[in-house]
């Protein structure tokens, strides 16, 4: 099953958030975000990963998909 374009922004969007501290967040800016990540982070709230439909903090179960997208990654990018 190939990732959607919508999932791909979510992904891309997720990667963004600081792994490391659940005190830092994210703001994407209606003003100047692309709106694929409008969307995105939209997408995101909706499903309970992050706090606020412009970004704001991971929910315990976005840290879990921050893990997971970053494992991932981690795979795809091995040679």
């Amino acid at each position: 099953m190939p990732f959607s374009v919508d999932h791909l922004a979510e992904l891309n969007l997720l990667g963004l958030f600081p792994s490391t501290s659940t005190q830092e967040g994210l703001k994407v800016h209606a003003h100047s975000a692309a709106p694929e990540t409008l969307k995105a982070a939209e997408n995101l709230h909706a499903k309970g990963l992050i706090s606020q439909k412009d970004g704001g903090y991971l929910t315990p179960l976005g840290a879990e998909a921050v893990e997971l997208t970053q494992k991932l990654q981690s795979i795809l990018s091995s040679p």
